[in-house]
């Protein structure tokens, strides 16, 4: 009765989104209220990075049984969203999903699937283990229409969409998706890693890709820290994230987090948050021209702060591994051209015989056009030499893979002093929605 109840108080108080342009110079506020159920926040924040907005700013605030959250984006350029149709679907993404709509099993973006299969990987990364795993797909006759591949702490977790190359859609047959997954695994078990390789072939309507890698990582512990010999790690000296935790009153773990800025950071920790089964009842995010600052106080869905040093280590471990895993590590390279069956295996063969490692990676086709996005280092995780990559484009094609931007080289944050309450100051007190507008026009 009470989840039938709380279906009815949805039904009747549907989000209601604002978007105003002349509420701040130099970004779109998009304001959202709405009945309040877990896993709200990250359905708003998911629709926003979906569309490739950048969050500058956030308010968030959702004790009792209200939500209200106030977000100031920007588009690809840096600037404001003036196109209504753009802003109308915004408007209405983000209605339908904070609204009342059932889930599956509680997860986020759930689509059809009927036109492919999808794969997802996990096991120990080493150089090559990609070029591998394409061509497995290439000798089977799996076209590969779009893929994501994230390498974190010496493990790799990808999710391919494939199709049948003679058919041009999904694969049924459950012999021939038996040999796939078969083969899959042996690929990643390689010589080391026997327990904990897995292929998964999902069935029709899956998870939203992004938040199911973090998922699978998650799964697959990649927030323990591995140092291997000769490979170099993320250092305390480069841009590793700076995560702290404090218990306050009022029963709220305090989380603040310190990291260089990027894309779909907010999503990320958000992602993860929700995920391990953590509220955020306030919070706040602040980004500069390199840093960005979030706050959030938050409990467990039973009610608790956080209550023990195993627990306190978990989280922050956790936090720095969803904000390193998406870190653009590496030389950024885009390859453009005709799609066909075998290209991706071509291209990651040849990354391979020129020693290079593909730290992540992005896959998409439409229209008969393949466009990926690599990011790559060499075998010890340091910089490419441009005589390598000078020899590879010559091979695949000089307008056809382009060098975009190097980023192994990420500049060390200079150390600052987190104190507990660094953007709230006296918020608790401010628990209207006028109090709440009040401390918006001060940022």
């Amino acid at each position: 009765m009470d989840d039938e109840f709380a279906k009815l108080v949805r039904r009747v108080n549907q989000p209601r989104v604002v978007i105003d342009n002349n509420a701040c110079e130099d970004a779109t506020v998009i304001q959202v209220d709405s009945v309040n159920k877990h896993g709200i926040l990250l359905e708003v924040v998911q629709v926003l990075t979906d569309m490739n907005l950048t969050i500058t700013k956030a308010y968030i605030s959702s004790d009792g049984g209200w939500f209200m959250d106030v977000f100031n984006v920007v588009d690809n350029d840096g600037n404001k969203i003036r196109d209504k149709e753009v802003m109308d679907y915004i408007q209405s993404r983000i209605e339908t999903s904070a609204g009342f709509v059932p889930s599956r099993r509680g997860s986020v973006g759930v689509m059809p699937a009927e036109e492919h299969t999808s794969i997802e990987l996990a096991g120990t990364d080493r150089p090559g283990l990609l070029s591998e795993v394409c061509a497995v797909l290439a000798d089977l006759h799996c076209n590969v229409v779009n893929a994501e591949i994230w390498t974190h702490n010496a493990r790799a977790a990808a999710v391919v969409h494939v199709t049948d190359d003679s058919m041009s859609c999904a694969i049924s047959d459950p012999k021939r998706l038996s040999m796939i997954k078969e083969l899959l695994c042996n690929v990643l078990k390689g010589s080391d890693d026997l327990k904990t390789a897995k292929t998964t072939l999902s069935a029709p309507g899956v998870m939203h890709r992004e938040r199911r890698l973090h998922q699978i990582m998650f799964a697959d512990r990649d927030y323990e820290r591995v140092e291997k010999a000769g490979v170099r790690a993320v250092e305390e000296g480069s841009s590793r994230p700076q995560v702290t935790l404090l218990n306050i009153e009022k029963d709220y773990t305090v989380v603040t987090m310190r990291s260089k800025d990027r894309p779909k950071l907010l999503f990320d920790i958000v992602c993860t948050l929700t995920d391990m089964q953590y509220v955020v009842f306030h919070g706040m995010v602040n980004t500069g021209r390199i840093e960005a600052y979030q706050e959030f106080y938050i409990r467990h869905v039973d009610g608790l702060p956080i209550s023990s040093e195993a627990e306190r280590v978990r989280v922050i471990q956790c936090l720095e591994a969803a904000i390193e895993r998406r870190a653009s590590e590496g030389l950024e390279l885009e390859l453009c051209t005709d799609d066909r069956l075998g290209l991706l295996s071509d291209i990651t063969r040849i990354f391979r015989e020129n020693s290079l490692c593909i730290r992540r990676a992005l896959i998409s086709t439409k229209g008969g056009k393949a466009k990926d996005t690599f990011y790559v280092t060499d075998v010890t995780g340091n910089p490419v030499d441009p005589k390598i990559i000078d020899s590879i484009r010559a091979q695949i094609g000089h307008t056809a893979l382009q060098v975009k931007c190097n980023s192994s080289l990420a500049p060390k944050l200079p150390h600052q002093e987190t104190t507990m309450g660094h953007f709230f100051g006296n918020l608790f007190k401010a628990r209207t929605f006028q109090n709440f507008k009040l401390i918006r026009s001060y940022s």
